[in-house]
């Protein structure tokens, strides 16, 4: 095919040519998409990338790696306490690929998208010397309740939603429900793509504040050191208020307090934040 063709494939793939809905006055088939929010929404923008070899191996199957390739940037939306509502997809694949790989990963993409609410709205195809793709997710929360990092106090509680330490190259489900549960409860919140160590530390610096961490729920086989820095969990950290009682299926796991904004202890020491970093040398 080429590509006035597999637009023409993914856009009925997409269900374009029905009524839209979720604020997509305009999508696939256009230069530009139009979004129109509603009164009283403050509107949420993500975009994260997924690279072969880095996010994704190459063995992964296109369906897996598609459904990935959104979950990830869901995952922030979550993170925000808010409802997605339509995303952007810039994919660029080698010309080994064929078209079926193409629309395999698109299928993976759109059943996540489905299953989430999120419109597919529009894009970019591309070639280029190994697969990676750009995900832009627009979402909206009630004006003046997204989460943020920059919320926690000294008292509150530290919490997270699930085990740590998973496998890196599992599905990922993003916590949106939870997510829009924690808008206006939760003092912050960040999703744990890279580390319960690093991502932990960049919410206390965000909140000028210091952390102890008193325990660590795991999944079945994994090690501490997984759980404390290997990253790619996409579960939710948050902070609520002292008295306040987590929601069902969440974990208490420490408490925020003064200190040097970013410190996290552990076991009584200091904790580094040894997390994933694309630019650590």
């Amino acid at each position: 095919m080429n590509e006035l063709e597999l637009v023409d494939r993914l856009r009925k793939m997409a269900g374009i040519g029905r009524k839209t809905g979720r604020g997509v006055i305009r999508g696939i088939g256009d230069d530009c998409a139009v979004f129109r929010p509603k009164a009283g929404e403050d509107l949420l923008l993500k975009t994260d990338q997924l690279i072969e070899g880095i996010h994704f191996p190459k063995s992964m199957p296109p369906d897996a790696a598609g459904e990935r390739a959104l979950a990830r940037a869901l995952s922030d939306i979550a993170a925000a306490g808010g409802d997605p509502r339509c995303c952007l997809v810039a994919l660029a694949v080698p010309r080994s690929k064929s078209d079926r790989w193409i629309l395999s990963f698109f299928h993976g993409l759109l059943r996540l998208a489905r299953r989430s609410g999120t419109v597919l709205a529009g894009g970019d195809l591309a070639h280029d010397d190994k697969a990676h793709c750009s995900v832009m997710v627009v979402g909206a929360v009630k004006r003046g309740k997204a989460l943020t990092r920059a919320g926690a106090r000294p008292g509150d509680q530290l919490c997270v939603s699930g085990r740590l330490g998973k496998p890196w190259d599992q599905p990922i489900e993003p916590r949106l429900a939870l997510g829009r549960k924690l808008a206006g409860k939760a003092t912050a919140c960040i999703d744990l793509s890279d580390g319960l160590s690093l991502d932990l530390h960049r919410l206390c610096k965000e909140s000028h504040v210091a952390a102890k961490v008193e325990r660590i729920p795991m999944v079945r086989g994994a090690s501490l050191k997984r759980a404390l820095h290997g990253g790619e969990d996409y579960e939710l950290l948050f902070t609520l208020p002292p008295r306040m009682k987590p929601p069902a299926g969440t974990t208490r796991i420490g408490a925020i307090m003064r200190g040097k904004a970013g410190t996290v202890w552990f076991k009584g020491k200091k904790l580094a934040p040894r997390g994933y970093d694309h630019f650590e040398r």
